[in-house]
């Protein structure tokens, strides 16, 4: 492989290929989001091959030997004094791996992630502004209030939309099943947390949790301030993404939809606070935390659908 290519001269941007030791001065100008990047799947590939030839063999192609997993070169390190992934990569301070390095079983790692990927979701460019609620295009939206939007190999980030979250005020938590659970489309799989008061909220794809945000789980009002970026809740990968996305709705059917919500939320609101403005005017934040009088539990049953 030639790698001349892929040199650079910013040492600040290590590609983490570089910084497992497994390459020297390559830069990344990907801002680290890898499965784009044309060497990492290059690197991946000879390193997978090289660990299956000495599994199977005892032996690796000459050329090209020194690709190796990062993981692969530490498990060479007695037990004890294998350091984290995340430390060979130079992102982290020391610590000692406790997992054998099979990072898909570590918190750790998981949360390393998030911390990540929080810091590098797109915010939607082109919004759709229905009656002071915000609806970005491109996103699908299941009926209770979640939103997808789809990203590589199969994988989809979830939240919930803008009227879930003006519509409850600011939630104490956000929480979603565990990595590496399975949740259904149409099952109350996300739970909230307000005060006292809680509900469930229907998973709008069925598949495999692969990353939690534990910031939005751990404070779920983080959600309201950025509904369809750093509030996302979780990620899912789907096998059965396309047959999952007819049940959802996109660009203008949402804002059809969206308009008979708020229409229908004016009626619930009228019915305990009275009449309001013949225009319909436009809906405040926290809508139950202004209405005491409209129940949590009839806005959650009505909106929600649970």
């Amino acid at each position: 492989m030639d790698l001349k290519k892929y040199q650079h001269i910013e040492k600040d941007r290590l590609c983490v290929w570089t910084k497992g030791g497994v390459t020297e001065n390559i830069v990344c100008d990907l801002d680290f989001q890898c499965g784009q990047c044309q060497l990492d799947k290059d690197l991946w590939a000879v390193a997978e091959k090289n660990r299956k030839d000495r599994r199977e063999n005892g032996i690796v192609d000459d050329r090209s030997r020194a690709v190796v997993f990062s993981a692969d070169r530490l498990k060479r390190l007695p037990v004890g004094k294998r350091p984290c992934i995340h430390y060979a990569n130079g992102i982290m301070d020391y610590r000692v791996c406790v997992h054998d390095y099979r990072c898909d079983t570590c918190e750790l790692n998981q949360y390393v992630e998030d911390d990540h990927n929080v810091h590098v979701v797109p915010k939607p460019v082109d919004v759709m502004d229905i009656r002071s609620f915000k609806m970005p295009q491109g996103y699908y939206f299941h009926k209770g209030h979640t939103w997808v939007r789809i990203e590589e190999d199969n994988q989809v980030r979830i939240g919930l939309d803008e009227f879930a979250l003006r519509l409850l005020g600011p939630l104490d938590g956000i929480k979603v099943p565990l990595v590496g659970s399975r949740v259904e489309q149409g099952r109350t799989d996300i739970a909230l947390s307000r005060d006292d008061n809680h509900a469930r909220v229907m998973s709008p794809v069925t598949g495999v949790v692969t990353a939690i945000n534990f910031e939005v789980r751990d404070t779920g009002s983080l959600a309201n301030k950025d509904p369809y970026a750093k509030g996302w809740v979780m990620r899912v990968h789907s096998d059965g993404l396309r047959g999952d996305l007819k049940n959802l709705m996109i660009g203008e059917e949402s804002g059809v939809v969206l308009n008979r919500e708020i229409d229908r939320l004016f009626e619930v609101i009228a019915d305990v606070a009275g009449p309001l403005a013949a225009d319909g005017g436009f809906l405040i934040d926290d809508i139950y935390g202004h209405l005491p009088q409209v129940e949590w539990e009839r806005l959650t049953t009505l909106f929600l659908r649970t």
